[in-house]
């Protein structure tokens, strides 16, 4: 009987080592990199930050240029002639000889002499309230000049040298030189800040990285184990933070993208107003117009590249001085 008995045993432990085998195991799927940490999160509020001020300083850059650019393209269209009160000359007779002698070089589209009244006023801003009626103040002539056929300013010069001493032209070369200077002065600070944002992202991916990979020692350790490359393991980490970098820079990018919205949205609303015009004389328009668009959202997306390849090449250093 106690043989019979522990055959029957047999069996039973036979059978129940079958159906272990035959029952799946549970499966515990843990991911390489953790995913919705709070270093996630504040890595993605930072990466937001960095894309707004990258954006805002694109945004600022194309409206200062393309102000600068019509400045200097409304300073070539036109040169100015001085008249200055001299004793014994008839400033009115030589306000008329100027024009005439302007009127007489190829090339010049207008000539418009300016008033008592309307040089006067052109002081006004500076001299407040001064009376002027006492003052040798100069007087102006706009000489407009045709954009197909430019005429020789040279000619004009000796020309009015030789028959109004008093004229002095001013083709506002000076000034387009200070224009040029400033515009290349910006584009070389807006360049050194964005260099500054990219270099602070990719400290901020960086750390945040040797963080994550903390955080997943244990499974970097098994997969390493198991003869995992290191290339592998450095994939999860370029896909993961590439998603971040996208998160945040959309952030960024679609509140900069609001704000020059609303910027373009008020310029249009005081066109024709009090004020509008001596506002879009000093400073142009505010819409960066599709070319700055499409500079924010190439911005977005270079700043999802940075992420990825700073946090690639986070992992492989991690790893390779591990090994």
């Amino acid at each position: 009987m106690s043989t019979i008995d522990a055959g029957i045993d047999t069996l039973r432990s036979d059978a129940a080592e079958a159906d272990a085998e035959a029952m799946p195991l549970p499966r515990f799927e843990t991911p390489i990199v953790p995913k919705g940490t709070v270093a996630g999160r504040a890595l993605i509020a930072v990466i937001a930050i960095m894309t707004f001020l990258a954006s805002m300083t694109i945004g600022a850059v194309v409206l200062l240029r393309n102000a600068a650019g019509d400045w200097q393209a409304d300073l070539a269209r036109e040169v100015t002639i001085q008249i200055r009160p001299a004793a014994g000359r008839d400033i009115e007779a030589d306000v008329g000889k100027a024009a005439i002698i302007a009127h007489s070089i190829a090339g010049i589209a207008d000539v418009r002499p300016y008033s008592p009244e309307e040089s006067a006023q052109l002081l006004q801003p500076w001299l407040g309230g001064l009376a002027l009626n006492e003052l040798p103040v100069p007087r102006l002539i706009a000489v407009s000049i045709a954009t197909n056929a430019p005429p020789d300013l040279g000619q004009l010069r000796r020309a009015l040298a030789n028959q109004v001493p008093s004229a002095t032209l001013d083709d506002h070369r000076e000034f387009v030189d200070h224009m040029r200077l400033m515009s290349r002065t910006i584009l070389a600070a807006a360049t050194a800040v964005l260099l500054l944002v990219m270099i602070a992202t990719v400290l901020s991916v960086t750390f945040a990285t040797r963080g994550a990979m903390a955080a997943s020692r244990q499974v970097i350790e098994v997969l390493a184990f198991i003869g995992a490359q290191n290339s592998f393991i450095a994939g999860h980490f370029q896909r993961h933070f590439l998603l971040l970098g996208l998160k945040g820079g959309a952030i960024g990018g679609a509140f900069a993208v609001g704000l020059f919205g609303l910027a373009d949205f008020g310029d249009r609303l005081i066109v024709g107003r009090a004020g509008g015009e001596q506002l879009s004389a000093l400073f142009g328009s505010f819409s960066i117009g599709f070319a700055g668009y499409v500079l924010v959202l190439a911005q977005i997306v270079a700043t999802a590249l940075l992420t990825a390849a700073a946090a690639r090449h986070t992992v492989n250093r991690v790893l390779a001085a591990v090994q």
